[in-house]
């Protein structure tokens, strides 16, 4: 079992940063990637930025230059940098964990109960 808790996020004038952290914890062993999606009203979740366990990372176009995700092992907690804020990446942020384990038959997806983010013009 994998519980995940987001915070960082805030109200913020366009061109400011933010720091997201979500914070690991329970049987984490299998975890395989790692990652934020992001939801604004009346649109669907999309991914923001994802990091695999060999430290491959992936960004959505529209935030390539901007955002950085990362993660610290011995805290066991994943980070999302973002630099230059856009209104239009106001949105709830939520952090995500995939446990995949083909021997014990678990493909299993986590997520955090979301952090607002909120960019002001």
């Amino acid at each position: 079992q994998v519980q995940l808790e987001e915070s960082g996020g805030g109200l913020v004038q366009a061109g400011g940063s933010l720091r997201l952290s979500c914070a690991i914890s329970g049987i984490i062993s299998n975890i395989n990637a790692l990652g934020w999606y992001r939801q604004a009203p009346g649109k669907q979740r999309e991914l923001v930025a994802a990091i695999t366990r060999s430290d491959t990372t992936n960004y959505a176009d529209s935030v390539k230059g901007r955002f950085t995700i990362s993660r610290d092992n011995a805290k066991n907690t994943l980070y999302l940098q973002m630099n230059s804020l856009k209104p239009e990446d106001t949105a709830v942020y939520y952090c995500y964990a995939h446990e995949l384990s083909v021997t014990f038959r678990i493909s299993r997806d986590y997520w955090g109960q979301g952090t607002q983010v909120t960019v002001s013009s």
